[in-house]
């Protein structure tokens, strides 16, 4: 066997500011090896869960102190690796896969990196402030642990470059959005590719042939419209607050109300940018943002509960009808993420009414909870309605694969 045909695993990092989410998988079948998160890094006590085994099987372990920054970070999930034999010194390593979460109008695709490539993802940190300087610090501590190592980077935003002008753009003054980059660029990109794909393949037809809304409803939650394998529209915009109500963003807002809490109640932009990104959506309106406990809630008669889950689905609703219009066909309203995956009142909740698109799920199939991508809808409904679990660390392992030269035809 030749060191090629040996090099079929992808560890895929996701670096946070104070984080380290990863997962190695073998590219022959997609399973996972290894599974982990390190938390609470710089911090006096950190925490590393490391879950050897495809399913778990290994068992979990757990270690808790000190880890002073990302560096010390990945060493020790190298070191966790070693001790199940997938170190990071393994010939059979193919590449290491980061999610990067904003690459502008640049990466229309994942990108090996290199000097260029980080430079780029650098000038957009003022667009993505939260996020690029975490992975930016992940890949420049992979790669001084592993510099002989191909390193890609597979962005949040590339799905969506596709996207046609009319869609992305601000009706905002051109000289000045041009200068400050500012656009719609989307996020969730790696979700919403991965979802649209594996719903054409659930309808038995090619990604081409198919027309999808998108709804990836988690803490974050973003909508988008897949036209025959490409986005055209999407509901978050420069930033992931534009959009649906989510667990503690505001998602679509009047822009003057920033004014107004400037102006009248004296709030400073960090103030409102806090309020607006950390204390709104479903945690604003009834102190919850687990639609878990606000399920509980409504069942137990709280009235905050029910008007924050209305305000919820009524935006849902809303982005439903518009995506109906710019696509014109829609073939399927797919589901997913954590509230998308297990919410079956949501999902009901959100296409009650809108018979007229061809919309309905079926009770008894709606309220089955399974971990495969299934249809919910009624036979012979115009428009499927489908639950089709996301598995974003999948396709960043898929999409790195093959730019270092794997078969992308080895996982679905």
């Amino acid at each position: 066997m030749s060191s090629h045909e040996a090099a079929t695993r992808v560890l895929v990092l996701n670096s946070g500011s104070s984080s380290l989410k990863y997962q190695l998988l073998d590219m022959r079948d997609g399973s996972r090896l290894a599974v982990g998160l390190v938390e609470r890094i710089g911090e006096r006590t950190s925490a590393l869960v490391h879950t050897p085994g495809a399913s778990g099987g290994g068992g979990k372990r757990e270690r808790t102190g000190r880890i002073a920054d990302h560096e010390a970070a990945l060493e020790a999930v190298a070191a966790e690796l070693g001790r199940d034999g997938l170190g990071l010194d393994s010939p059979e390593l193919a590449a290491i896969g980061h999610r990067v979460v904003h690459g502008g109008l640049r990466f229309s695709a994942p990108a090996l990196i290199d000097d260029d490539v980080l430079a780029e993802i650098e000038r957009l940190v003022p667009v993505a402030p939260l996020h690029n300087p975490a992975n930016l610090t992940g890949i420049r501590t992979a790669r001084a642990l592993r510099p002989d190592l191909p390193q890609v980077a597979v962005f949040d935003t590339a799905f969506h470059t596709t996207m046609p002008e009319y869609a992305a753009r601000y009706a905002i003054d051109t000289a000045t959005a041009d200068a400050h980059r500012i656009r719609r660029y989307g996020f969730h990109g790696t979700s919403h590719a991965y979802v649209s794909r594996r719903t054409a393949e659930l309808l038995g037809r090619d990604p081409s042939e198919v027309n999808v809304i998108v709804l990836h409803l988690g803490n974050g939650a973003s909508a988008s419209a897949v036209e025959g394998g490409r986005c055209v529209d999407t509901s978050m915009g420069l930033t992931p607050l534009e959009g649906l109500v989510m667990g503690t963003r505001s998602g679509d807002i009047d822009p003057a109300v920033t004014f107004h809490l400037k102006r009248v109640a004296g709030m400073s932009v960090d103030e409102i940018d806090e309020l607006l990104n950390k204390k709104s959506g479903l945690a604003g309106l009834c102190g919850d943002n687990d639609m878990r406990e606000i399920q509980r809630r409504i069942d137990e008669g709280d009235e905050r509960a029910r008007l924050a889950f209305d305000i919820y689905i009524h935006r849902l609703k809303k982005y439903i009808g518009a995506y109906c219009a710019v696509l014109g066909r829609v073939d399927a309203v797919v589901f997913t993420a954590g509230v998308g995956e297990n919410a079956a009142a949501v999902r009901e909740a959100a296409v009650a009414g809108l018979e007229t698109f061809g919309l309905a799920v079926d009770a008894d199939r709606n309220a089955v909870r399974s971990g495969e991508p299934r249809i919910v809808s009624p036979d012979g409904a115009r428009t499927a309605v489908a639950v089709v679990p996301t598995d974003e660390e999948l396709e960043i392992a898929r999409q790195t694969f093959a730019l270092v030269g794997g078969d992308r035809t080895l996982i679905s």
